[in-house]
């Protein structure tokens, strides 16, 4: 019967398991992602079934919720302490969810204010830095971040002011808008300038969504596996103190 200490081999098997190089493996060792292994007189690693559960737990969470995150469950199961693990793993899912929230209102609050119509655009319309930093809720050093990277590009007044045309207010609400939804500076300066178009739009928050889905589904998988490291340990726990359990 495979149990937690069943030996799995060397360092290329767990590596081959896992999915990763030798390498890899001997720092996740070193990083404490899977226990110590045992060496042989000549000192050689001998892994066991535990660090193959562990290798395995590391790379869905990694996908899931990143690899400082992952690291961090898998040491406090190593460290004994389940509790911490799965809080940690909660707070992961509770992540996802948030950012799903936000990108259903970033997706409706981008598309309503891609289509609105720009009209008969008068320069009485247009914003300074301070307007639209208050109709924004955000601060004025933000806006010129933004305006530093290419994001949104304003104006000038007669005097040097920054200055808001209703298209570049436009442009700040939808960076605003997709910033919140998680998007990198990076990423929304590639798209903004084809968020105008419906079609477009829906892709891009569509692309989002689905990112969301995937890392929900590794974070399913590592949840799987994270089981089966934790509950043979957690049923050995209880029989040492004479509770009924399964010998593993």
């Amino acid at each position: 019967m495979v149990n937690l200490h069943s030996p799995v081999g060397r360092t290329v098997d767990i590596a081959r398991a896992a999915g990763y190089s030798a390498q890899q493996v001997r720092n996740l060792e070193r990083d404490g992602v899977l226990p110590p292994a045992d060496r042989t007189p000549g000192g050689h690693r001998v892994y066991r079934e535990a660090h193959r559960r562990s290798a395995l737990a590391y790379r869905a969470l990694a996908a899931g919720a990143g690899p400082v995150e992952a690291k961090r469950i898998l040491r406090s199961v190593h460290a004994g302490d389940p509790g911490r693990a799965s809080a940690l793993l909660d707070e992961a899912h509770a992540r996802l969810h948030t950012e799903r929230v936000d990108l259903a209102l970033a997706a409706r609050a981008a598309q309503a204010i891609s289509t609105e119509p720009i009209g008969d655009v008068r320069g009485a319309d247009a914003m300074s830095i301070t307007e639209l930093a208050g109709a924004l809720g955000v601060r004025t050093s933000t806006l010129r971040h933004w305006h530093a990277t290419g994001l949104v590009l304003p104006g000038r007044t007669p005097r040097g002011a920054r200055q808001y045309s209703p298209e570049q207010v436009r442009d700040a609400r939808l960076v605003h808008q997709l910033r919140l939804a998680g998007y990198p500076v990076t990423q929304v300066r590639k798209v903004l300038p084809r968020l105008r178009h419906t079609p477009d739009l829906r892709t891009v928050l569509a692309a989002r969504e689905a990112d969301i889905v995937t890392r929900s589904l590794a974070l399913l998988d590592g949840a799987a596996a994270l089981a089966d490291l934790i509950q043979p340990r957690s049923r050995a726990s209880a029989e040492s103190v004479g509770e009924p359990g399964v010998t593993v």
